[in-house]
């Protein structure tokens, strides 16, 4: 019989391996869903930014991007600035205020500055402004403008789409802190739990889970390999958390591995959930790991659902709880064959018994003889008895019987007294 166990995570389970205990592994994915993977000496980085310049200012903090655009209207401003007092310097414009000027009121860098930064946010105080001495000038403010269209309208766009980013949409979307390992309709299953924050749901969504081995070899080479997990309810629609399962069966990497075996190994489990968003019809994806110390060997989510009148209440303050249950210990291999073998000795038992045709009950088969006279035989009949006076030294006499009268008829011998006369027989 296997053994059933209810396991403790926090009791101190400590798995020695060949090579001592095993040290703390650095995670693939973290907790959150990024990953803890350095990119190094990538060819041409810099221009591969620079190329996907609205990407890559999408994905960098949001002190970074302010940085970067309070530098780029700074430094416009200063820029046409500069044009601005480069002009008025050779026309005359600094020297000789007698003179038409270029641009009204501008005769020194400040106030050409100032004239560049009123033009470009078009405050328009009314006090420096364009003439038409200078056609060059003229033309300065025309690029001017066009640029800081094109400025604002990047800014506007970056903004709006960091602000809708999938990650952020992710970020509502939560993952159980630990995987369990339970029985379901007689199968070990592994199974997590999921869940939507929000009260605007997506559309539809799909999860997926891998599992994750890293070996590293004496020569340093390092190879990741990956294994899928089939789902049982893989696309499902989360108006409410759900419970995603994947049953240990013939195919499942963890098909020979008991908790002994789990305690030892060395992967990381890998889940995510893909759908698409109702507000935004965006396509997110949200995911998280497990390592083998996060998954709970004998323990079942908490039911967080109650039912009323007008609502189905939702208690997240469960979402994360677990219970212990029974559970064997061994392999789920193990578990299926000793499961077999205990079915196969019951059908040996229901075979061992007497066969009903046997028996001298009435067949339940269809036959021609009338219910009346097969109840009339099922009855048990009056026993009876025979006495018969016979001789000492005479054998008793063998009379047929019917096979029905002959389970309950007895014989009674009596032997003859030589007082009595034959005429009183």
């Amino acid at each position: 019989m296997p053994k059933y166990l209810s396991v403790n995570p926090f009791e101190d389970i400590s798995v020695k391996t060949e090579n001592g205990h095993r040290s703390k592994k650095q995670r693939y994915v973290r907790k959150e869903g990024s990953c803890s993977v350095v990119f190094r000496h990538v060819p041409e980085e810099w221009l591969l930014f620079v190329n996907d310049i609205f990407t890559t200012l999408v994905e960098i903090r949001w002190r970074v991007m302010f940085l970067i655009f309070a530098s780029s209207y700074i430094l416009s401003w200063l820029f046409f600035g500069i044009l601005f007092f480069i002009i008025a310097l050779a026309h005359g414009d600094i020297k000789d205020h007698n003179n038409n000027p270029c641009v009204y009121q501008v005769r020194s860098f400040t106030a050409a500055f100032l004239f560049s930064l009123e033009t470009q946010t078009t405050i328009g105080y009314g006090f420096r402004g364009m003439s038409e001495n200078c056609m060059i000038a003229i033309i300065i403010v025309t690029i001017q403008d066009v640029i800081s269209c094109f400025i604002d309208t990047f800014v506007i766009g970056i903004v709006v789409a960091k602000m809708a980013s999938a990650r952020k949409r992710a970020q509502t979307i939560g993952f159980s802190n630990r995987a369990v390992i339970n029985l379901r309709d007689g199968y070990l299953c592994l199974s997590w739990r999921i869940g939507d924050f929000r009260r605007h749901h997506m559309v539809e969504g799909s999860s997926c889970a891998q599992i994750l081995h890293t070996t590293v070899h004496a020569t340093g080479e390092v190879n990741i390999a990956y294994e899928d997990l089939a789902i049982q309810q893989k696309d499902i629609i989360l108006v409410t958390p759900t419970t995603i399962s994947h049953r240990i069966e013939p195919g499942s990497p963890l098909y020979k591995m008991s908790l002994e075996d789990l305690r030892k190994a060395d992967f990381e489990l890998l889940v995510s959930f893909t759908y698409t968003d109702d507000s935004s019809g965006m396509l997110h994806q949200s995911r998280t790991s497990y390592t083998v110390d996060e998954i709970l060997w004998g323990h079942l989510f908490q039911e967080m659902i109650r039912v009323s009148k007008k609502h189905y209440r939702v208690d997240y303050n469960l979402f994360n709880n677990t219970a212990k249950v029974l559970v064997p210990v061994v392999s789920a291999e193990e578990y299926e064959q000793k499961k077999n073998e205990k079915e196969e000795q019951k059908q040996l038992r229901l075979h061992a018994r007497p066969s009903p045709r046997h028996s001298p009950r009435c067949s339940p088969r269809p036959s021609s003889r009338s219910p009346q006279k097969c109840d009339e035989e099922n009855r048990l009949n009056a026993p009876t008895v025979t006495v018969e006076l016979t001789q000492d030294n005479q054998p008793e006499p063998n009379l047929p019987t019917t096979e029905a009268e002959s389970q309950h008829q007895e014989t009674l011998a009596v032997s003859r007294d030589p007082t009595i006369t034959e005429q009183e027989t």
